[in-house]
């Protein structure tokens, strides 16, 4: 049956700044569930990222070296565009709480309106990640705390080493 299958190419998008062990974890469980998943990192001139572009998809492909079906990319523009182009028929998006759930809902129904050929996938987040977000860690740190247990630790060191020049100027 598997044979027959179509090769299923996936999109998991985000801004990644930086990359969570609850990112990792839902790259770890969905890997399998794919021919090929593509982490594209968006580009966002709205949002400031802690992070340059290069230096978010060079921490990816850092931690994602170990996934054979796994690859890394940027995008901007429309999600279901990048996805069309990639060959997807499939968005990842992870949920950590009902208030995730209420925009990712929005932001799949609008995706569907605009390429009803690409399914939206929702993924629980792992219980040990559920109250990890990029946006918490950067405060953490950036308060003195530790972040051990929340990132990669390259992503971890990196972290430090940007914090530590910020509190230099």
């Amino acid at each position: 049956m598997a044979e027959s299958r179509k090769h299923l190419v996936a999109v998991y998008p985000g801004s990644f700044d930086p990359i969570t062990l609850g990112h990792l974890d839902l790259v770890q469980r969905c890997t399998p569930l794919v021919d090929r998943l593509v982490v594209a990192v968006l580009r966002n001139a709205h949002k400031h990222p802690l992070f340059s572009l290069d230096e978010r998809v060079e921490m990816m492909r850092e931690v994602l070296a170990p996934y054979e079906n796994a690859e890394v990319d940027s995008f901007d523009g429309l999600l279901v565009d990048y996805a069309k182009a990639k060959g997807a028929k499939v968005l990842v998006r992870g949920i950590r709480a009902i208030s995730d759930y209420e925009y990712e809902l929005q932001m799949a129904l609008m995706n569907r309106r605009l390429a009803p050929e690409i399914e939206t996938m929702f993924m629980m987040a792992g219980e040990a990640f559920s109250f990890i977000s990029s946006k918490l860690v950067k405060e953490v740190i950036g308060l003195g705390g530790n972040i051990s247990g929340l990132v990669p630790p390259s992503v971890e060191e990196r972290l430090k080493l940007r914090f530590s020049r910020r509190t230099q100027l």
